[in-house]
């Protein structure tokens, strides 16, 4: 099992089109070694997408970053449990670094294991199920795992908390008789205690209306940090872009001057061997002025 798991450990940090050859190859030699077990368990690896790839090189070369994934999730989890407005927002601009930090790293960590895959990868995908990881349990175990096939997708934030409501089984005590000692019915009997008794209708209504505004003030909260995420998102987009734009262009620039630096060599040689010839030429002429001795 050890074999196995250091194995597939390599599989999955392959880019995934090198992943069947290698796979292959690994179970072709646990056959020939005898260990027909890892050989089968390896056979049963599917190759990954580029998506699920990146989060697997996450997974298995910096753990320690995904960690810090998994608390902000129970945070959130916390935050929306008590329908805390405030603290969803600030926890929201904290996912947004967290997830940019995992997917700079992802990007960083590709370019150094398959730097052909420049300019193509898929970091919306990335970005995706990183998000999913803080909202679902089974896409947070998924992405630790290292062996993600295929990126989920988030579904939103979960179930909201209900209200937590008292049932009212008997309507609310009357009164105290004028004059009669407090705490205490008509025959002299102890009420109970006012914190005791069920909660009346108004109570009731006016808890509901608190987690009702709560859960409003949640919400409106969510929007606009989703909003504000969405709009960040368009600008990182629209500076990639320009900062591709502006690559190409200075890739471009960079062949022009190298071209014309060629150029201006092949004329300064053109210019230094007619200089010669023109030396040896009037050298030779200059015998046929000399007058004979």
């Amino acid at each position: 099992m050890e074999e196995l798991e250091r194995v597939a450990d390599r599989l999955y940090a392959l880019p995934p089109q090198r992943f069947v050859t290698e796979r292959d190859a690994a179970a072709a030699a646990a056959r020939a070694a005898g260990d027909t077990a890892t050989a089968a368990a390896l056979r049963k690896l599917r190759r990954p997408t580029v998506a699920a790839w990146l989060v697997n090189l996450l997974a298995l070369r910096r753990p320690e970053e995904l960690a810090d994934l998994t608390g902000l999730a129970d945070e959130l989890r916390a935050a929306q449990q008590e329908l805390d407005g405030a603290r969803l927002r600030e926890l929201t601009a904290r996912r947004r670094s967290v997830v940019s930090a995992l997917v700079g790293q992802a990007q960083a960590l590709a370019m150094e294991v398959a730097p052909e895959h420049a300019g193509k990868l898929p970091l919306a995908e990335v970005e995706s199920t990183l998000g999913a990881a803080l909202v679902d349990r089974d896409a947070a175990d998924q992405v630790r795992s290292g062996r993600m096939v295929r990126a989920p997708a988030a579904t939103g934030f979960g179930e909201l908390p209900r209200a937590r409501l008292r049932l009212v089984t008997s309507p609310p005590e009357a009164a105290p008789a004028s004059g009669g000692p407090a705490g205490q019915d008509r025959d002299g009997a102890v009420t109970p205690a006012a914190e005791e008794r069920p909660a009346s209708r108004v109570e009731i209504e006016q808890e509901w209306e608190a987690a009702r505004a709560a859960l409003d003030r949640a919400r409106a909260g969510l929007e606009a940090a989703t909003a504000a995420e969405r709009a960040a998102q368009e600008e990182l987009e629209r500076v990639e872009a320009e900062l591709a734009e502006l690559t190409a262009r200075r890739a471009a620039a960079a062949a022009r001057v190298a071209a014309e630096s060629a150029a201006a060599l092949k004329a300064r040689r053109a210019v230094s061997a007619a200089r010669r010839r023109v030396g040896e030429v009037e050298a030779a002429l200059a015998t046929f002025d000399q007058p004979p001795s």
